[in-house]
């Protein structure tokens, strides 16, 4: 939810801005990266001011605390440049640290590598990278744009991963937990755009555009040395991997199901992939540890192919793929009015079979659908993803691929008024709240409690709350001001209270 991003975005901001401001750059304060981390401490932000500046820097323990991120921050409208470096930045086991606007090109090792120190017990975690540009790799072999091994609690947003090394990924994640990668651009990618192996799990991927972008847009999955996973047992290379309403462009093979379990592929995009449009493989076989690549899903989405996929659907040995669920996907031949479909290891359930889904202007990158697509309100009717590439809400019956053509109605998007209000008390509270939806509780679909530096505390289903009145257990939750969204189909209120 856009809207609620930024609006969480800009509390994020004046809340790191409360403590000190380290000032970077020449005639500043601190001449580099390095000497004003070594004094930041949880509330400071380091802004950086305008200059190429050289890679090749070291920090461990950069760590904000949950109430007071540390902040990385290009001063606004100024470009700032990490250039060169085996890495531009390592950093090990950072903690509660927003990066944003800041750009890191042509490193020999990886652009960005962010780690756990080895110790696996310990994950890095609670990193943000915002509008940040990955770019011109100076290096061709397994060497990533961003590398990340061991973070948890993640996400990575609005950010452009370009002209990456042929035999690297975009983003690479060993070990990784609970991240959103969201609204990125990936364009010339070497192996991968994202990676997700050695244990990764839990991780969205959603809303980006990837053109190019390598031989495997996407490796849900992978293939690990056993000492390099995090947790050192995890029984899988990658599970619950959510890849959702995204646009591929191009690409070897978009999708590649890789060791991956309990993963789901729902309402994307993939338009002419030069040999595949999905992959379903295992490169690590180890019967007596890792299951088969199995009991994934792809659905809801629309590919369009040409003369040079023969195969669509790539199906290598040591698979479960008799146990992959395919349902309601639109596959279109835009060579080939005759083609009968792809052959797919199970049934694709309410599939869509060389009808073209009619969009708008592919060839000029854009997507959208015509009104009259048979795409649109032939989507499974799943929960998520909620909203489409454009970050509008689907409806109800959605349609498949990554942006929803039909038309909202007031049968799908109930009028609230504008005057309308909701009613918290007490106020302050110890740790039970009581609210009042009086006349809204049909409408509104979830309740979500922030802090005011953007934490994210709890969440409620409200839909099928019996009376207009809920009650919250906040105990042991926080203490302070705590900001309420209330989430409508078309609406977002804010409330706030104090929690004592």
């Amino acid at each position: 939810m856009r809207t609620l991003l930024t609006i969480i975005s800009l509390l994020f901001l004046l809340s790191s801005l409360q403590g000190s401001t380290l000032h970077v750059g020449s005639g500043q304060p601190y001449a580099t990266l390095s000497q004003a981390a070594a004094v930041a401490v949880p509330g400071d932000t380091i802004l950086i001011h305008a200059g190429v500046y050289s890679g090749g820097i070291f920090i461990s323990q950069l760590q904000g605390t949950a109430r007071a991120w540390i902040t990385i921050l290009a001063v606004p409208g100024e470009e700032v440049i990490f250039q060169g470096g085996t890495n531009a930045w390592q950093f090990s086991d950072a903690a509660y640290l927003l990066i944003r606007g800041i750009t890191v090109q042509q490193q020999i090792g990886n652009g960005m590598n962010f780690d756990d120190g080895g110790s696996y017990e310990t994950p890095a975690h609670h990193i943000i990278w915002e509008h940040c540009t990955f770019r011109d790799m100076n290096a061709s072999g397994n060497n990533d744009l961003l590398k990340m091994s061991g973070v948890d609690h993640f996400e990575i947003r609005y950010c452009l991963f370009l002209n990456g090394a042929g035999g690297g990924s975009g983003i690479d994640m060993v070990g990784c937990h609970h991240g959103v990668i969201r609204h990125n651009h990936f364009e010339n990618m070497g192996s991968n755009a994202i990676q997700a192996k050695g244990g990764t799990s839990h991780i969205r991927i959603e809303g980006n555009y990837f053109k190019n972008a390598g031989q495997r847009s996407l490796n849900l999955g992978g293939s690990t040395g056993l000492a390099f996973f995090r947790p050192i047992d995890a029984p899988f290379e990658a599970s619950d991997l959510k890849v959702y309403s995204n646009i591929f462009i191009g690409s070897m093979a978009p999708v590649a199901f890789v060791g991956c379990i309990n993963s789901e592929v729902v309402n994307n995009t993939i338009w002419l992939p030069e040999r595949w449009a999905l992959r379903i493989l295992q490169e690590t076989v180890d019967e007596t540890r890792f299951p088969p690549c199995g009991f994934n899903t792809f659905r809801n989405n629309i590919v369009c192919i040409d003369q040079r996929v023969t195969g669509v659907c790539n199906i290598g040995p040591n698979t479960a793929s008799e146990t992959f669920t395919f349902s309601n996907n639109l596959w279109f031949h835009i060579d080939n009015a005759g083609w009968t479909g792809p052959v797919l290891p199970v049934e694709d359930t309410d599939q869509l079979v060389n009808m073209d889904p009619l969009l708008t202007d592919p060839e000029n990158e854009d997507f959208s659908i015509a009104a009259q697509s048979p795409a649109i309100g032939a989507g499974y009717p799943v929960t998520s993803p909620e909203r489409d590439f454009e970050d509008q809400l689907f409806l109800l019956p959605r349609s498949v691929g990554a942006i929803e053509g039909g038309v909202a109605t007031g049968d799908h998007i109930p009028e609230i008024p504008m005057s309308a209000r909701v009613r918290i008390w007490p106020n302050p509270a110890n740790d039970h709240i009581i609210i009042d939806l009086s006349g809204l509780i049909e409408l509104i679909l979830q309740v979500q409690f922030y802090t005011l530096d953007g934490k994210l505390l709890k969440s409620v289903e409200v839909t099928d709350a019996a009376t207009d009145q809920i009650e919250v257990n906040l105990s042991g939750a926080w203490h302070g001001h705590i900001l309420v969204f209330f989430l409508f189909k078309d609406r977002i209120m804010v409330e706030k209270f104090i929690l004592k």
